[in-house]
């Protein structure tokens, strides 16, 4: 007879995997960690660099990613409040599969149909 209690001590690789890709799944949270990995960004600028985004999204995404520690809010005591964002050491730790997803891109990017109208919202012009 199998030792079932084995099978259930053994860790689910599938489930893990799920939480991973549960931790920056969500419509913009790569590409706030894409610019969170190349520098510090106050609330603002993101939502700038991030064309579409409203300010209610990117204010939940910032709030779940910093739930998982995977990015860090920083308020300054100034009027008006400054605040800044940068990814956590942990998050850090992602940069090696960021750079693989980048040569990949400039193998394969050119060979991805262009989606005809972008996500979200359309950019103002200012």
């Amino acid at each position: 007879m199998e030792n079932k209690t084995n099978a259930v001590e053994q860790i689910n690789m599938h489930e893990e995997m799920r939480r991973a890709f549960a931790l920056l799944s969500g419509k913009w949270k790569l590409e706030i960690m894409w610019l969170l990995n190349q520098r510090i960004y106050r609330f603002g600028e993101l939502r700038k660099a991030i064309s579409g985004i409203t300010q209610h999204m990117l204010t939940a995404q910032l709030r779940e990613l910093e739930k998982d520690g995977l990015v860090s809010r920083t308020v300054f005591a100034e009027v008006p409040p400054r605040v800044e964002y940068e990814i956590t050491e942990k998050a850090r730790a992602l940069g090696p599969t960021m750079e693989a997803l980048t040569t990949w891109w400039n193998e394969y990017g050119k060979t991805v149909p262009v989606k005809s109208s972008p996500r979200g919202r359309k950019a103002r012009n200012t």
